[in-house]
């Protein structure tokens, strides 16, 4: 019978999960918009920064080691706990190590304290139980639902209310700390199966062999989804980098939850029948339908409507973002489709045709950002992310062709 129903079962609870978790972005964004100035937004996004590429850079592959079914995850369970809390005080030092030089790059001595404290987060977030990964693995997307859902509220909840309490944009890395708190406590409460304090060099090996691609691609993804934020945050201003950052939230976030719910989904059943070509690539036009029906249909309904949707999620002092929101609604479009062939890629054990394609990315909106940016501003940054993105189509298809013929 296939995995058809648990498809669809598993679109469904993960489409529900993105519904909600969106839903309460969106929301969060709103009560902060009207709290929080764009300075500050920009602020807390030059901190971010740093910390999304150490955590890139330092990526082992472990879920998708997992998830293509090369070791159980009891089996690596001990190892994987303690490489994370290895990697998450690496991350926290070297990030507090950073926060002189990152504010002075950005030429905003106010993110200094910020840097410091957002160190934090990885330390905490080192200690969450590995076996978080087995709810996506074992196709449980209902616990996976229920899981993910209260950690995002928990952390919504606490955002707002330390922002509501201070007015201040520390409280957005207090919000973070705190669901990092509660993420580590609930995966160790809601699973079995619990690491212990145990390291075998030869596992890591094993995990590190396998994922050095994934770790790869995630870097050129990192620099290609960042680079825009450190050309605008560097060559305009922090007030236009909160402006440019906030645009690109409401016009990819609808867009990539449709593709994020079906990837996360379509992984663990393409790992399944990935000995099966005929069956791969049945399942994979489907998937690409889908991902393309409903992400045109979103990006178009955010390009038309894109100063009805500033005024009623931001109010009229954001307006100056809709001609970014547009060009960016077009790039959401173009970046779902295209980057719903990765799952394919990964199923088959291919993990270095993403790393490619996402280079490809990088080195073209490398050559475009500088200029685009000097000469049309944040709108010019959506003009070269879309180049950027295009440019990885002929290889896209060329490795498709590999795998599916």
């Amino acid at each position: 019978m296939g995995y058809l129903k648990e498809s669809i079962k598993g679109v469904g609870w993960m489409g529900a999960l993105r519904t909600v978790t969106r839903l309460l972005a969106f929301a969060k964004i709103a009560i902060l918009a009207r709290i929080l100035v764009p300075e500050q937004f920009g602020l807390f996004g030059i901190a971010s920064l740093i910390l999304a590429f150490l955590e890139i850079l330092t990526a082992t592959g472990i879920n998708v080691f997992f998830i293509q079914g090369e070791g159980k995850i009891k089996d690596y369970l001990n190892t994987a706990w303690i490489v994370s809390i290895a990697r998450g005080c690496v991350i926290s030092l070297v990030v507090f190590l950073a926060s002189t030089p990152v504010a002075y790059f950005f030429k905003a001595p106010g993110t200094l304290n910020l840097i410091r404290l957002i160190a934090v987060v990885p330390i905490i977030r080192g200690f969450v139980n590995p076996a978080v990964i087995s709810y996506r693995k074992r196709l449980l997307f209902n616990k996976e639902f229920y899981f993910r859902s209260l950690l995002f509220l928990i952390e919504s909840l606490f955002t707002v209310g330390f922002v509501l309490i201070t007015r201040n944009v520390s409280s957005l890395v207090a919000g973070m700390i705190a669901g990092g708190f509660f993420e580590v406590i609930l995966s160790f409460a809601l699973f079995t199966e619990r690491p212990r304090l145990s390291f075998e060099i030869e596992k890591v090996k094993k995990v590190i062999k396998r994922g050095k691609w994934v770790t790869m691609a995630g870097i050129f993804n990192y620099l290609f989804e960042n680079g825009d934020d450190a050309v605008v945050g560097r060559l305009l201003n922090t007030g236009a980098l909160g402006y440019y950052q906030v645009a690109y939230k409401i016009s990819t976030l609808p867009i990539s939850e449709v593709r994020q719910t079906v990837v996360k989904v379509a992984f663990p059943v393409y790992s399944r029948i990935s000995g099966d070509k005929e069956r791969l690539k049945k399942a994979y036009i489907k998937t690409l339908l889908t991902i393309s029906v409903f992400a045109t249909i979103l990006g178009l309904f955010i390009f038309f409507f894109a100063g009805n949707v500033v005024l009623i999620l931001l109010g009229s002092n954001w307006l100056r973002i809709v001609p970014v929101l547009k060009v960016l609604s077009i790039f959401g479009i173009l970046k779902a489709i295209i980057t719903s062939s990765y799952p394919v890629f990964n199923s088959v054990k291919k993990q270095e045709y993403v790393a490619y394609a996402t280079f490809v990315n990088l080195v073209i909106m490398a050559l475009t950002i500088i200029p685009f940016v000097k000469n049309y501003g944040i709108v010019g940054a959506g003009y070269s992310a879309i180049i950027g993105t295009a440019a990885s189509l002929p290889f896209i298809l060329i490795y498709l062709a590999r795998i599916l013929r």
